[in-house]
């Protein structure tokens, strides 16, 4: 049974993270997507601080595992947010959407190549159909004629793969050094806060005032369902492989 703890707790954190995406859909029909998306990382982050106390050690903050953890906070989500939605507005959302479904070959080559996961046909032909199955529901009813756009902006949604599958890469380094999917949440999140507020400060934006009515709502409720779809990931991680874990999760389309 323990063999499939992994695949069960990502196919929950997959299922959990495709109803906060449905979330955030009723949440961006009433604040832009920077506002929900600052509200929605301190959401997350406040939900994990919570139950700080109860959870982390003091000496977890004096490990290599801790610096690990900030700094894919640092890039995740801040850029591979930023580089999906600059792909959307210069590819428009098919291309965008059918390059990010390269993320678990991404995934694959970071756990064969550092972390020593063997893949298995098994692993290889579910990979590729989610792959596939992702592509195919990016393409679907996608009848607007192919625009022109610069080559370099196809690196976009290749970026943004790359940083997910590499954040999730270096988490699951973090918790072999220190196998705490609570403070790898805590710590990513608290980093990714801080990085979000700052751009948002820079800009001079107002800070959005949270409740039902303002739209704010929304983006809270889907970040607390992010912060325990996340949690499952993590713990996914720690007791599983990555090459196993990654692909199930990026079936979310798949549950939208």
């Amino acid at each position: 049974m323990q063999q499939f703890a992994p695949i069960l707790l990502a196919l929950t954190s997959a299922t959990l993270f495709a109803v906060s995406i449905l979330v955030l859909h009723q949440g961006f029909r009433h604040t832009d997507s920077e506002s929900g998306s600052l509200v929605q990382i301190g959401a997350t982050a406040l939900c994990y601080w919570l139950t700080a106390p109860w959870l982390p050690e003091s000496w977890y903050w004096l490990t290599p595992a801790a610096l690990i953890f900030a700094a894919v906070g640092i890039f995740k989500p801040a850029v591979s947010a930023n580089a999906s939605l600059l792909s959307v507005h210069y590819l428009g959302p098919t291309p965008t959407s059918t390059l990010a479904a390269t993320s678990p070959l991404f995934a694959a080559a970071f756990g064969v190549l550092y972390l020593g996961e063997q893949l298995t046909p098994p692993i290889i032909l579910g990979t590729m159909a989610i792959m596939g199955g992702s592509i195919a529901l990016a393409q679907r009813g996608s009848g607007a004629s192919r625009g022109t756009w610069p080559l370099w902006a196809l690196s976009l949604p290749l970026l943004a793969a790359f940083v997910r599958a590499a954040g999730d890469g270096f988490t699951k380094v973090g918790m072999l050094d220190l196998p705490s999917p609570h403070f790898a949440g805590l710590v990513s999140f608290s980093v990714s806060l801080l990085v979000a507020g700052a751009v948002f400060g820079a800009r001079r934006r107002t800070i959005p005032k949270i409740g039902i009515r303002h739209g704010t709502g929304w983006f809270v409720l889907a970040g607390t369902i992010n912060a325990v779809s996340v949690y499952c990931l993590n713990l996914a991680l720690q007791l599983g492989e990555l090459i196993v874990v990654i692909p199930i999760v990026s079936a979310s389309p798949f549950l939208t």
